[in-house]
């Protein structure tokens, strides 16, 4: 390992940014407690170790931090430090999405030129990763189809809107589609969220990815619907129909189909993208019990329902699943019954709202 000669932890992860002996600044990072308890803590390091190898080493791709140092069997590894860069989704919680609808565009581009650059490329990938430690290919493609048959088609039984005839045909077909994913098969990092790319706060962002301890290879459309569909830290994302809005995920198309040119299909697009978008939203049904339990005007409440209806939008504007957009809907008006709370106009709400902890 680097001799590190004083270092700063980066709260609240286990993170931390090191001097080294060297002058030089890098960041440090060890295993610990992961709120998402699927994988052990050495798995999700020699994960990220070897995605970011595989992506610097292998392809000679510049779009993460590069493995500088590792210790696996002491829990940690050191990093390339991107700074000055800094998080996105602080940028849109100080200044809003219209601040920074440039960072927002080079963030999605980022993501499409991820998947351009690994499709075709699972198996280097898997020897490198297996030469770590044990891995699961398979689960790391079925990953979100498997949580949503598990943990969402229950919940929507709860709510009174089981899933039944027409509906179950087309989800069946929705997660097949999810589950093949031919040439969309790419390398993603499991999180694609505002708060795992780094931008230059000014000037070109020149955007860098992070986080790849739950990295593998699956549907490349799962990384698109952070661009429609508000993930746990928003209210609201836009919708397909804003034109400013509709920046990013076009860069995010052209980039991904620059490798993958069936991205241009417009019908096998939209039909792949409206089912990462309801997967997403019907996976996020977990945690009904949890929200019921909460103290009413809980916006994790309305936040739930925005999903929902944002994932029904995106397959509606892509004229794809309507019996699936259909029954979305249906969930979210079970759930503004339940929760009067929750009966709100999200219409109002500015692109890249802060869901309140």
């Amino acid at each position: 390992m680097l001799n590190v000669v004083a270092w700063t932890r980066l709260e609240p992860w286990r993170v931390a940014r090191a001097r080294t002996d060297r002058d030089e600044t890098v960041i440090v990072k060890w295993t610990g407690p992961h709120v998402d308890g699927r994988h052990s803590e050495a798995w999700r390091l020699c994960t990220e170790v070897a995605a970011l190898r595989f992506l610097s080493e292998d392809l000679g791709a510049d779009l993460a931090p590069r493995v500088l140092a590792e210790d696996l069997p002491g829990g940690r590894i050191v990093l390339e430090d991107l700074a000055p860069r800094t998080a996105l989704d602080g940028l849109l919680r100080r200044d809003g999405a219209d601040a920074h609808l440039e960072r927002l565009t080079a963030c999605a581009r980022a993501r499409g030129e991820l998947g351009a650059l690994t499709t075709g490329r699972a198996e280097p990938y898997y020897r490198r990763r297996a030469a770590l430690g044990p891995v699961d290919a398979e689960a790391d493609r079925l990953g979100r189809v498997a949580r949503l048959r598990a943990e969402g088609v229950p919940q929507a039984e709860v709510l009174g809107e089981p899933i039944t005839g027409a509906v179950e045909h087309e989800l069946a077909s929705a997660l097949e589609t999810l589950a093949d994913p031919g040439p969309f098969l790419v390398l993603s990092n499991g999180d694609a969220e505002a708060n795992n790319v780094l931008v230059h706060a000014d000037g070109p962002p020149d955007a860098r990815l992070i986080d790849f301890e739950f990295a593998g290879f699956t549907h490349a459309l799962h990384d698109a619907v952070c661009l429609y569909v508000p993930g746990p830290a928003w209210m609201s994302v836009g919708t397909p129909a804003a034109a400013a809005q509709r920046e990013p995920a076009d860069a995010y198309r052209r980039a991904l189909a620059a490798g993958v040119p069936e991205a241009e299909d417009e019908r096998r697009y939209g039909t792949a993208l409206a089912a990462a978008c309801v997967a997403f939203a019907l996976v996020r049904l977990w945690r009904l019990s949890v929200l019921d339990a909460r103290p009413a005007g809980d916006n994790s409440r309305t936040q739930l329902v925005a999903v929902l209806e944002a994932a029904a939008r995106t397959a509606e504007a892509w004229r794809a699943l309507p019996r699936l957009a259909g029954w979305c809907h249906r969930l979210a008006d079970a759930l503004r019954r339940r929760w009067p709370d929750a009966d709100v106009d999200l219409a109002a709400l500015a692109p890249y709202t802060p869901r309140r902890p």
